[in-house]
């Protein structure tokens, strides 16, 4: 199923943005963080985002060089754990939810017609708006479930810590996220402008990375860290077991 790739993409896409203004050597100065060089912000925001343990991602728009436009809201930890969804637009939305072993997903009408061409109509009627549940080791999802783990967001950053800094890192004037005061720090390169903004109250996380390119914009926000992935799961008269649903004998739509 060609479509789940859409929550790795997501993932590694914002991940992408946020390494590219927070890349280079940890800082621990003791300055208040926007009397800061935007460097040495950079990097705060970095070994910030690397140690938290649970997040809440929200991306909308195109971040990840597609130049397709769609939004993410995600609740991940580093034990695996998320629950939200994605919605491609007119290309369909899905809910997903991990819990330890479980997966579930639910692909809306939308989803089944454009990602899965083949037989994709004949998946949306027999869930009739259940989840499908599998094993979070099936390997039929294991692009979603990697997506999923906070973890394998922090490898996508922490194995870019060599790579050498970008020059032209910019701070600008200090200003407002979401109603928290923030500090942004900018990169324009190769016509890409990447701006960070650093939260300047408590610990020095990055709340917003935003991206304006030749592609397309796009805005990653982030949120709750620390904060546990909600616990609620799916019931069994909500669900179908995918082993059996992608057992069947599909015909073509």
């Amino acid at each position: 199923m060609s479509g789940h790739r859409w929550a790795a993409r997501a993932a590694a896409g914002a991940a992408a943005v946020a390494l590219t203004v927070t890349s280079g050597t940890l800082a621990q100065a003791d300055d208040d963080i926007d009397t800061l060089p935007a460097e040495k912000i950079a990097e705060r925001a970095r070994d910030a985002l690397v140690d938290v343990r649970s997040l809440h991602l929200s991306a909308r728009g195109s971040v990840d060089g597609t130049g397709e436009d769609m939004s993410v809201d995600l609740t991940l930890d580093r034990d695996g754990n998320c629950a939200g969804g994605v919605d491609m637009g007119d290309d369909g939305s899905v809910e997903i939810v991990k819990r330890g072993d479980d997966v579930w997903l639910k692909p809306d009408a939308a989803f089944w017609k454009n990602q899965v061409p083949i037989g994709g109509a004949t998946f949306d009627k027999i869930l009739d708006g259940r989840y499908m549940k599998a094993s979070a080791d099936d390997p039929r999802l294991l692009e979603v479930t990697e997506a999923c783990d906070l973890d394998t967001f922090r490898e996508l950053i922490t194995d870019n810590t060599g790579r050498a800094d970008f020059d032209g890192l910019t701070k600008g004037a200090k200003t407002e996220v979401n109603g928290a005061p923030a500090v942004p720090v900018t990169r324009t390169e190769d016509g890409e402008r990447v701006t960070a903004y650093v939260a300047t109250e408590g610990t020095p996380y990055p709340v917003r990375i935003t991206v304006r390119n030749a592609e397309g914009q796009g805005t990653v926000d982030f949120s709750g860290f620390d904060r546990p992935v909600p616990t609620a799961t799916p019931s069994a008269d909500e669900t179908v077991d995918i082993t059996a649903l992608l057992g069947r004998s599909i015909k073509p739509i």
